[in-house]
């Protein structure tokens, strides 16, 4: 009797030590979830109101999820700090911590910017090229270009295959590659050569600029990016003519950026969260821009008066040609060949394959939607 109340009370004690242990350990988390997180400040290159803005958010708020509020992201749009093509300069220079932007914005300091968003098309489009960029030597070629040929103190992640952008906005419609000719015509990147390229006057200018800039006739015609983007600017309250369809941008991403030092001041597990939570926003930003996108086009042709037409294959032909003189006279740059035949051997291969294997959706759309679409 006496040794098992011994043995008893022996456990018990034991017992009582085992499970304020336990409450210790399992009290842990919540002292280090009540730490201050780390907050990053990152300026996007987009109006408050655009929803590329939404999308970068999107971004943010999957970091903090990740992370379990340990980082935090505070996004603020462009002209917070500094102008929508000034986000690179600043990140690099600790300005600021990060920037959600494209490379077609930087393009003027070296033009095989451009091939990460807004290259060649060899018959890849924008998901198989954004695969490129992952599986194809793409990210590689992205560091050499940004930290070994310029410099920058910048680390940087790509998100959102971006639908192929719309020729643009005219004052009536395009049937030939002779209707553009002199037309003062707004883009960015390498299509800006694309275009000159074709007769167009061009000039480069933030979203937010393009229409304060056509009432003001600095303008004739331009494209942004999408139905939301254009709508939400107010392109249909200037223009009533729509292009659908382009070579000129037809593989665009989001270039989502650091400054390196403040990169690798993280511990590792929150850099992967910052790596990898751009492909994470990849699925949001896309699902969300399907919705949105398509809704838009139908309000802009319904409710705006807006005629939109699909661009014809002429002058998509012509964009073709003016890329293979673009090409030829750039190629002479060693990195920027290496890039344009990674790419080019990367579409090859990928592109035939799905070129082979897709299903005809215009075909199946026709059968169920007959007379819909106007081409």
């Amino acid at each position: 009797m006496t040794k098992q109340s011994l043995n008893r009370r022996k456990f018990l004690k034991t017992g009582a030590v085992a499970t304020a242990g336990a409450a210790s350990t399992l009290a842990a988390p919540a002292v280090v979830s009540a730490q201050s997180p780390i907050v990053l400040k990152m300026q996007s290159s987009w109006g408050a109101s655009d929803i590329f803005q939404e999308m970068a958010q999107q971004y943010a708020d999957r970091v903090e999820a990740m992370s379990g509020g340990r980082l935090k992201i505070e996004l603020l749009p462009a002209g917070a700090v500094v102008q929508a093509f000034q986000v690179q300069d600043a990140t690099a220079d600790g300005i600021l911590d990060g920037a959600h932007s494209v490379t077609a914005y930087w393009y003027g300091k070296n033009k095989a910017a451009s091939l990460f968003g807004t290259g060649p098309v060899f018959g890849a489009n924008a998901s198989q090229i954004l695969a490129w960029i992952h599986y194809g030597g793409g990210k590689e070629m992205y560091k050499e270009l940004v930290q070994d040929i310029l410099g920058l103190n910048i680390v940087g992640f790509f998100a959102m295959p971006m639908p192929t952008q719309p020729l643009g906005w005219f004052k009536e419609e395009v049937t030939s590659a002779e209707d553009m000719q002199g037309l003062k015509y707004r883009t960015v990147g390498l299509a800006t050569d694309i275009m000159q390229g074709m007769g167009l006057s061009v000039t480069q200018l933030p979203g937010g600029e393009i229409v304060p800039a056509l009432e003001r006739g600095v303008i004739e015609a331009f494209e942004f990016n999408n139905p939301t983007s254009d709508r939400q600017f107010g392109a249909q309250d200037v223009s009533k003519t729509y292009m659908m369809g382009s070579y000129h941008q037809a593989a665009e991403f989001f270039e989502i950026m650091f400054n390196k030092d403040r990169f690798d001041s993280l511990d590792p597990d929150l850099q992967a969260i910052l790596e990898h939570s751009a492909e994470a926003a990849n699925t949001a930003n896309y699902g969300l821009a399907m919705d949105r996108y398509s809704a838009d086009l139908q309000k802009l042709i319904n409710q705006d008066g807006v005629n939109v037409y699909r661009t014809p294959q002429s002058v998509m032909q012509a964009q073709l040609d003016s890329w293979d003189e673009v090409l030829d006279n750039l190629v002479s740059d060693e990195f920027f060949n290496k890039v344009v035949e990674s790419q080019r051997a990367w579409s090859e291969r990928v592109a035939f394959y799905d070129l082979l294997n897709s299903a005809d959706y215009k075909l199946a759309y026709d059968h169920y939607f007959p007379g819909k679409l106007p081409f």
